[in-house]
């Protein structure tokens, strides 16, 4: 087969990763900087002109999209979506999963646990959006933040209040989530390939850090899933739409709670932590579904 890879960097591993599992499989790889692709569209005939030539006779396309260029990223995923080219991550799928707010949505809707969370219009009411996640400590996030990024844990209702009146003034939309304080500044991340759990690792923040991300400074080991903690990443996946997905989970007295499901998760963290073959299994779903 001839897969591209939608990826600005080619020496990032997740993109290396995949070349690599790729050729061995003995397909054709290319790594293509969906930035730079030209989408011609024409009645019956979409096109893609890539560095001089059109990109033609392509079997599947592996989305490596950043959040900061989403919208661009998807246009392109989609052009090939209309070429009748497979992609491992829908189109439709990848702009659900980067809306925090609608993300929330369609996971509760499909009935996934989640912490309480509130989402406000700038709202004046500071007190009620505080109360209604559980009082401080509350976790404020930055509906486009990524890795960590804008997540900020208000310690008290002071400092929520004024957190929330900060952001509130800069314009900038927030969510405020309750703090489930038994996860010890540690989360889970499940990596769902075509409707199977390929890996688990357990991310714990330094210390004094809540934050758990490897971007962080936060570190991973391998972790099996309770059958209730895998049940929920096949669910949530599944609700999204992703076929490639790392779902993000809290231990929460009362059963797992999804944080978030990310439609573009990095290889680097959960095949170091699992020492499993993770792009191979991306390959193999693609091979199962051309």
């Amino acid at each position: 087969m001839k897969l591209v890879i939608l990826s600005r960097n080619p020496k990032l591993y997740s993109t290396q990763r995949l070349v690599e599992a790729g050729e061995k499989r003995g397909h054709e790889v290319l790594v293509v900087d969906h930035l730079k692709c030209i989408i011609e569209i024409e009645k019956k005939n979409p096109k893609i002109f890539y560095k001089g030539a059109y990109l033609d006779d392509i079997d599947a396309v592996i989305p490596r999209i950043g959040a900061s260029v989403t919208f661009y990223g998807t246009s392109v995923v989609r052009q090939f979506e209309m070429m009748k080219v497979f992609t491992a991550v829908e189109s439709q799928a990848l702009v659900r999963s980067r809306d925090k707010l609608r993300s929330l949505q369609v996971l509760a809707r499909a009935g996934v646990g989640l912490p309480r969370t509130v989402f406000t219009n700038y709202t004046k009411d500071v007190h009620h959006v505080i109360e209604s996640v559980g009082g401080a400590p509350l976790v404020l996030k930055l509906l486009e933040g990524t890795q960590g990024l804008g997540v900020v844990l208000a310690e008290t209702k002071n400092a929520a209040t004024s957190v929330i009146e900060a952001f509130n003034g800069l314009k900038a939309r927030v969510i405020a989530q309750e703090f489930i304080k038994e996860a010890g500044g540690a989360d889970i991340r499940a990596f769902v390939v075509d409707g199977v759990v390929v890996g688990a690792m357990r991310r714990q923040g330094k210390e004094g850090e809540f934050r758990s991300n490897l971007h962080r400074g936060g570190s991973a080991t391998l972790i099996q899933l309770s059958d209730e903690e895998e049940n929920t990443a096949l669910k949530a996946a599944k609700a999204m739409g992703l076929g490639v997905a790392g779902v993000d989970m809290l231990q929460a007295s009362s059963g797992p709670l999804v944080l978030e499901v990310n439609s573009s998760p990095g290889l680097e963290g959960i095949e170091e932590a699992t020492g499993k073959d993770v792009a191979k299994e991306i390959i193999r779903y693609i091979e199962r579904n051309v």
